[in-house]
């Protein structure tokens, strides 16, 4: 990529815009007979026509070299509690995003200090980071410090499961952001029909597809108010299996109709609340395509049911390249290479960055990932992070984490729902 910052690069475009039309704004109401005019071939004098503004993600996509755009496919994992290690990746690589876990978390300005250095060291060639992390709340907490909700199950049984929902979403959704991390991997949309799912459970809000889709929009929306990036997961279903995708290949012996009336409904709430990602499943789904190949390597799931079908245009990223129902059948790179082409945007915690990478990049090179399709994905990467703000401002301020993290506002509303749980009301 060339070495132009992507906020001044945006900038730049957006002032040639204003002084594009407002020098046309002169022009007409200065104009005369004598204006600016050219003739036709006939001889016929004619007025210019005014150019169309310019994309400024278009044009930034096409200023991009294509390992640059094959970088931003990737959210790998960082290590350590500074900013030094994962620098120096995201320097090489160009990442899109990254994820942290518990031992990239000390503190809260420890950490909005390593989100910092991160974005830094990814400014520098242009384009800003998204940083995710599963912050599910109960079970599924990657952020030792954050003020502490209940289960989604758990919230979703309290009397009023609106307020309680968006109570938590938008309080967890404030310490995030305030601690540089701009992307939530949640919420949970799968519907857990089956008692001995061992990796759903109570991450879902329940077994009643039409509450499960309802709560999924408010969580999306308050994450949305806090100005994190939701990721409604794990299409197209996770929640009628006995097999835990981490340790093996789940087979869901759902029919399409059974899909559209189980496990649809939340994800259709989510499109139409414009979630701004969707997380793939490494799970089988012979009802909905009879390759056998794991969904997320599916162009009959992602581009034809969510794309088509389903109307979603936003981000789609995988579950983690590094779980077992991912790596089974095709191995690890050939995963990645795989969900691009069947319509994942986004690659998440490939075992091997460097692997999974050269295979991409390979593969684009080839033709057997499009250029299209590669500038598809980078697009739809860059448009959402234009509309979260990151292009604008990247960056946090560490001095300021210790009002919001863990704020007495939050803790009187954990304890508020908490007491809602307990009392069922």
């Amino acid at each position: 990529m060339r070495r132009i910052g992507g906020l001044r690069f945006l900038a730049a475009v957006a002032a040639a815009t204003v002084t594009a039309s407002v020098s046309a704004c002169g022009a007409s109401e200065a104009r005369s007979d004598d204006g600016p005019t050219r003739r036709t071939a006939a001889g016929n004098r004619t007025t210019p026509s005014a150019s169309p503004s310019p994309d400024p993600v278009v044009a930034l996509v096409r200023r991009m070299s294509t390992a640059d755009k094959v970088g931003q496919l990737f959210i790998p994992t960082v290590q350590g509690t500074t900013a030094s290690a994962g620098a120096a990746m995201i320097e090489q690589y160009h990442p899109g995003g990254v994820i942290y876990f518990p031992n990239n978390l000390r503190t809260a300005r420890q950490t909005a200090t390593l989100s910092n250095g991160l974005q830094r060291a990814a400014m520098k060639g242009g384009v800003p980071l998204l940083v995710g992390t599963d912050e599910e709340q109960g079970i599924v907490s990657r952020v030792p410090y954050i003020t502490r909700f209940p289960t989604n199950k758990a919230l979703a049984s309290t009397k009023n499961p609106d307020d309680d929902v968006r109570t938590a979403a938008r309080a967890t959704g404030e310490e995030l952001r305030a601690v540089g991390i701009n992307q939530d991997f949640a919420p949970v949309a799968d519907v857990n029909v089956n008692p001995r799912n061992p990796v759903i459970g109570v991450r879902s809000f329940g077994a009643d597809p039409q509450k499960v889709a309802h709560l999924v929009g408010v969580a999306v929306d308050a994450y949305r108010a806090a100005g994190v990036v939701a990721t409604a997961k794990h299409f197209p279903g996770h929640g009628d299996t006995a097999t835990d995708s981490h340790t093996g290949l789940p087979v869901i012996k759902h029919s399409m109709a059974t899909w559209e009336r189980l496990d649809a409904p939340p994800f259709r709430t989510a499109i139409a609340h414009h979630v701004d990602m969707i997380m793939t499943a490494h799970i089988v789904v012979p009802g909905l395509d009879t390759s056998g190949d794991p969904a997320t390597m599916s162009k009959t799931v992602l581009t034809g049911l969510l794309r088509e079908k389903l109307g979603y245009d936003g981000v789609v990223v995988t579950d983690s390249l590094s779980m077992a129902g991912a790596t089974m059948k095709y191995g690890a790179p050939e995963a990645a290479v795989r969900a691009v082409r069947a319509g994942a945007d986004m690659l998440l915690m490939p075992p091997s960055l460097s692997s999974a990478y050269r295979a991409v990049l390979a593969a684009v090179r080839s033709g057997r990932i499009p250029q299209s399709r590669l500038d598809q994905a980078v697009t739809r990467i860059l448009r959402m992070k234009q509309a979260r703000g990151l292009f604008r401002s990247p960056y946090v301020d560490a001095s300021r984490v210790s009002g919001i993290v863990g704020s007495t506002e939050h803790r009187t509303a954990a304890r508020r729902v908490a007491a809602h749980v307990r009392s069922g009301r």
